[in-house]
């Protein structure tokens, strides 16, 4: 219980400092929005994916805003006059200001948006992470930003199968840009980091699946400008060991049992996550100061389980270092989970390139700022208050 005055007058302070936050964001980013109704359905718009209300989708969301019909909410994803990219860049900087660190872990990752028929842009039959199966449905691919504040989403691209991006007429009736060819997640997935280094955004090291580990021009990408990574990749992935190439499996399994060491990849829902670790460490052949490494993790109940990286980092980095990042990769899935179930993230009923675009640069936003506001939070949260102090700054901004 909230019974001591100090600990209600602090708690409608944080509410009140919520509140000028969320009005300084909104003034932040309405200037993307050149007429007086775009910015207010804006407003609306993000102030309804924060809601509590059960679906986020355009008729909920128009009586939320007080809207007999979802007019509106379509005008705003569909027909209304702004930039998703650049409010995109707004998103980024306002993330950088408010969470920037120099050991920041870049996180790598995709996930699926199911979906019924064949005319939402993108959609076809194929493998979806999030259910687990192939299933009808989108593919988005995502970078997360997380430090020790929080992690959320910087950037977002819709990938495209060549289904798609082979029958020109389909891609039309999505008003799909003319210019926007075919292009592998792991591109999709570079394009994104050398935005994200073009905007001198402070970054440490860079994480992902198999998926994108197994990309040797991300790899290389991250290598040219000397950011450390550890990237998972395939157990018949090849690397140069020995002067010759071999399978990454063959060169961990020539190890003795005395090269193991366990250790934590950090906490989870049942405690610290612990795996049996080994790494063996390659020179750089063109830069000294700097090793690659071949690194395995094995689970201690299931020793035939192994996962296997590539990483890339400055000579005397401890193994510690490189599985606490390895570790690191689960935020962006803990990011899906609060996005889809706090922001309305999958929840969108928009068909075209631009509708798609444009309802997921708003809800990152929203989530940014759900995850800065989190990050502020004082003393109460660990007395269990936090719920209760957002509740009420919803109820202030008629949430």
């Amino acid at each position: 219980m909230l019974s001591h005055p100090g600990a209600l007058l602090q708690m409608r302070t944080e509410v009140q400092t919520w509140l000028r936050e969320f009005d300084a964001l909104i003034a932040r980013v309405g200037y993307q929005f050149g007429r007086v109704e775009a910015r207010q359905r804006m407003q609306e718009y993000v102030q309804g994916l924060l809601s509590p209300i059960e679906r986020k989708n355009g008729w909920q969301l128009s009586e939320q805003c007080g809207d007999e019909t979802p007019y509106g909410i379509q005008h705003l994803l569909n027909r209304s006059k702004w930039s998703a990219d650049e409010l995109r860049d707004d998103v980024r900087s306002y993330v950088v200001e408010q969470m920037g660190d120099r050991e920041a872990v870049l996180v790598i990752d995709e996930t699926g948006f199911l979906k019924k028929g064949k005319h939402s842009v993108g959609v076809q039959r194929q493998y979806s992470g999030t259910a687990g199966r192939v299933e009808n449905c989108q593919i988005g691919v995502f970078l997360v930003y997380a430090t020790r504040q929080g992690h959320t989403f910087l950037d977002r691209e819709l990938y495209l199968p060549k289904s798609w991006t082979d029958d020109a007429a389909r891609c039309r009736a999505a008003h799909i840009p003319v210019e926007r060819k075919f292009a592998t997640k792991p591109k999709l997935a570079r394009m994104m980091l050398e935005r994200t280094f073009e905007a001198q955004v402070p970054v440490g090291w860079v994480t992902g699946d198999s998926v994108y580990g197994s990309d040797y021009h991300l790899r290389d990408l991250l290598e040219q400008h000397q950011v450390r990574y550890v990237l998972e990749v395939a157990c018949d992935h090849s690397v140069s060991f020995k002067w010759e190439k071999q399978r990454i499996d063959q060169v961990i399994a020539e190890l003795d049992s005395s090269d193991w060491s366990r250790l934590s990849a950090g906490s989870g829902a049942k405690g610290q996550r612990w795996f049996d670790w080994t790494a063996i460490a390659i020179p750089h052949p063109e830069r000294p100061n700097w090793q690659r490494w071949v690194v395995a993790r094995r689970s201690v109940d299931q020793p035939n389980e192994v996962a296997y990286f590539l990483a890339f980092v400055p000579t005397e980095t401890p193994l510690e270092a490189v599985v606490k990042i390895a570790g690191t990769r689960w935020t962006i899935e803990m990011c899906f989970q609060t996005a889809k179930g706090e922001v309305g993230f999958d929840q969108y009923e928009v068909r075209t390139w631009q509708g798609w675009y444009r309802h997921i640069t708003l809800s990152c936003l929203a989530h940014a700022f759900l995850t800065i506001v989190r990050s502020h939070a004082s003393e109460l949260e660990k007395g269990g208050h936090l719920s209760r102090q957002f509740s009420a700054f919803k109820r202030k901004r008629g949430l």
